[in-house]
Parts: C-alpha cells; structure tokens; sequence
C-alpha cells in the first residue's frame, strides 16, 4: 500500500466513528456457550473490533429455521442473555448501548460499544406485547423479516424459487411497524421482499435502514436494493449497509474483491448521495454452524474480518472519496439515523 495512503486511512479511522451495521454476534456466542466456551468476545472478537477500528458493533439476533415456530422466543432471549454473561466476564472489552450518547461514552472508555437487532421479527410469533419486552432489554433495532415468511411479512429468496402467491405487510406487520416506531426502534428492511418493502415506506414516519444490502442492478438478486428502493431509503433519511458476501457484490462471486464492493457505494452515491451509504459486512465465514456441518458454505466474507476494514477505507480512498465522505460511509450516516429514531 502507498505510505501516503496508509497514513490517510489510519488518520481516517482515528477520526471517524466506525459503526458495522449487521453482524450475528449474539448467535455465534450462543452457540459456542451452550457448548462451554466462555469469554468468547474476548478471546475470539475484540482484538480484531479494534484492529479495525470499530465503536459500534449492531449486534444482529438471529433464529434458525431449525427451531421455529415453537422456540423462537426461548433462543432469542438466550441470546440475550449469553451476551450478558460475556460483558459481565470481560469487563472493559464491550458495552451494550441503547442510545448513542451510551455509544459515544462507550468509545470514550474504551469499549466496543454493541446495539441490538432483531433479523426477522421470528421470535415474536403474533405477539405485539413482545416487543415492548424486547424494547426494555435493550433491542433497539427491528429487522422484520429474514429470508422467509412470518407472521409480520414475506422475506426476500437470495435467488428466485418456486413459491406461492407473495404478499406484503400483514394487517400484525403494519402494527408492528408502527409500535416499532412509537417505542423507538430502528426498522430495518435488509431481506423483506419488495411488497413489504413499499408497505413499510408507506407507512414509515421515522427513518428506516437496509442494513446489509447491495444493488440489485450490479447484481441481480432479491436481496439486494432495485434504484427504486435506494431512492426511498434516501428520500426516507434512511441509509443502506453494504454487505461484503461474495454473493451480493459481484456477478461472478469467485472473483468477488473489494473493489466490487466499492461499486455498489459508487451507484448509491450517484443516485442518492453519499449521506445515505454505511457498512453492515454480514462478516460470517468465521462463525461455526452447528446446524449445518455437513454443508459447504455457499459463499465468502470479501471483507474476512473486521480487522480488515482498512482494506474497504483504502479502496473508498483509492477510488477518490474524500475524508468527510468516508467519515460519513464508515459510520456517521448510521449515527445520524441512530440519533433521530433512539433519542
């Protein structure tokens, strides 16, 4: 790398507040405590939060299709609570933050700051009472929907597959929208399909967030954003995390590098400005399935871990970004929305 611009990235990331909107944490810690391992954050995360730079990790709550319907609420909640027993075991490594003003004092002590999302309203079956539940243990993120339906909405296939009739929001998702939107939780649209999301945009006062999704028309997959739904977001406040799997960033994902990832900022900067673009990574490749060992991965991390998000500030650099607008893709768009919908 030019010495130049090595300088510049490290200046960069000494000044910005670095947030990675989407990363399945709690799951990961889930699963390897309930096989024994202990302090897991510390050991196994926070050396490689740092490298990177991080200060605000949303930490994304995320439910198998393996235990759903009936012990969706019960793996939520333990999820929850694993993530306690590990801020309680490694004191000074993370915080959990409800607001921003808790992320700020976060970093200034020095701490990784983790903000708590809901991937899929799953957990919640039909039941709005939930939410206030999840609300007052310090969920502040609402994703509706993960790739599949529930009682809430229809989510988005990563490819397209013989299904029946799609539908948008259900009469239960509108109110969850709105009682989201009442308590102060951040909504998020990352994997519901395209009827819901025009349904939530309908009705969405605050602004709302996509927060791991890329370009539908560089790569064409429903879980990625039409020009359309960029526009929205935009026009909502909103902002939209790019996702670094190989299979949302480029055409030919064998090649996927992170100047693919870089497109998909330059297309949400042309249509919509650089106020609306973020990072949510959706780092996985790192994580242990337990429910799917047999299985090959169908995809790769371009971003392998966060100790590597220099790599992406080096390529925004590279292709001509200025320090103000990085600042703003590497975290501050997100605080901005943060800001306006937790108080």
């Amino acid at each position: 790398m030019n010495e130049l611009i090595s300088k510049r990235v490290e200046d960069i990331h000494r000044q910005a507040y670095i947030v990675d909107a989407h990363f399945d944490l709690p799951l990961d810690v889930s699963f390897r405590r309930e096989r024994g391992e202990r302090k897991i954050i510390e050991s196994s995360y926070i050396e490689g939060f740092r490298n990177g730079g991080v200060d605000l990790l949303v930490a994304a709550m995320f439910v198998h299709d393996y235990f759903l319907p009936e012990m969706g609420l019960r793996k939520a909640l333990q999820q929850v609570s694993h993530l306690h027993d590990e801020i309680d075991e490694s004191p000074g490594s993370v915080r959990l933050c409800r607001t921003v003003a808790e992320a700020c004092s976060a970093r200034a002590d020095g701490e990784v700051g983790l903000l708590l999302s809901l991937e899929g309203a799953d957990p919640l079956q039909n039941d709005i009472g939930l939410l206030r539940i999840f609300y007052e243990l310090g969920v502040r993120g609402l994703g509706l929907v993960w790739s599949r339906r529930n009682y809430a909405a229809d989510g988005a296939f990563f490819a397209p597959q013989k299904e029946g009739r799609k539908g948008g929001l259900t009469p239960f998702g509108v109110k969850l929208v709105e009682k989201a939107e009442q308590l102060g939780m951040v909504i998020d649209l990352s994997h519901i399909n395209d009827e819901g999301f025009f349904d939530v945009m309908d009705i969405a006062s605050a602004p709302v967030i996509a927060s791991h999704s890329n370009c539908r028309s560089l790569v064409d997959t429903p879980r990625n954003l039409t020009d359309e739904q960029i526009e929205a977001i935009a026009k909502n406040g909103g902002v939209i995390g790019m996702n670094s799997v190989n299979m949302f960033t480029a055409p030919n994902k064998e090649e996927a590098d992170v100047r693919d990832l870089v497109d998909h900022v330059d297309h949400i900067v042309k249509i919509a400005g650089s106020d609306h673009v973020g990072i949510g990574f959706d780092i996985c490749n790192g994580f242990t399935d337990y429910l799917q060992l047999e299985e090959p991965l169908p995809a790769y991390d371009i971003v392998k871990d966060h100790s590597r998000l220099p790599d992406f500030t080096t390529a925004l650099v590279e292709r001509g970004y200025t320090d103000e607008d990085i600042t703003k893709i590497l975290g501050g768009n997100f605080l901005r929305v943060y800001e306006a919908v937790l108080g």
